[in-house]
Formats: C-alpha cells, sequence, structure tokens
C-alpha cells in the first residue's frame, strides 16, 4: 500500500494461493527446525482464510503429520486434529526424534 501498510484482507483472486500455503509450511518447517520445541499458532484473517489453511491441512495431512503434532481450535478448545471439523485455529509442533 502507498502508506507502508499491509492489508491482510484484500481478495485478489490471482490464483496463487497453494504457493502461499507452499511459503507457509517451508517457513513452519525452517523455524520449527532451528526451534523444535516451539509451537506454531496460525488461523486466518477471515473466516474464508482459515477455511483454506484447513483445506491445505487436509490435502497434505499424511505429509504434515509424519513430522508434526497438528491440533485445532474446535469451539474453543484444543483437540488433536481431525478431517472434517470447522476448526477456528491450528497450533502445531514438529514431533520429537
Amino acid at each position: 500500500m502507498a502508506d507502508g501498510k499491509i492489508d491482510d484482507i484484500v481478495i485478489t483472486d490471482n490464483g496463487d494461493s497453494e504457493k502461499i500455503l507452499a511459503t507457509v509450511v517451508a517457513a513452519i518447517y525452517a523455524f520449527t527446525h532451528k526451534y523444535p520445541d516451539a509451537w506454531v499458532y496460525a488461523t486466518g484473517s477471515t473466516d474464508g482464510r482459515t477455511r483454506l489453511y484447513r483445506m491445505g491441512i487436509n490435502k497434505y495431512f499424511e505429509t504434515v503429520q509424519a513430522d508434526f503434532q497438528i491440533f485445532g481450535d474446535y469451539k474453543n478448545e484444543w483437540e488433536w486434529y481431525e478431517r472434517g471439523k470447522d476448526y477456528q485455529a491450528f497450533a502445531v509442533r514438529r514431533k520429537k526424534d
């Protein structure tokens, strides 16, 4: 933006959601490699973006669960992530070797 602020609500519909999700996942892998005991919390800035994160987790669930413990915030309660639930937020932690 011209004033230097980032608008995280804008919708571009330019088809780059897969690239954005891949970048987020790569950042989580890099961060948790350096800080293996850290928890990473994620939620979308809108319900639609949270749904996009949920779809990404579902799509790559087998791959992600091999390396991470995955939790979802369902009705203000944290639980092990299950496909098909309408989570409001997510938290992951790298599994110990």
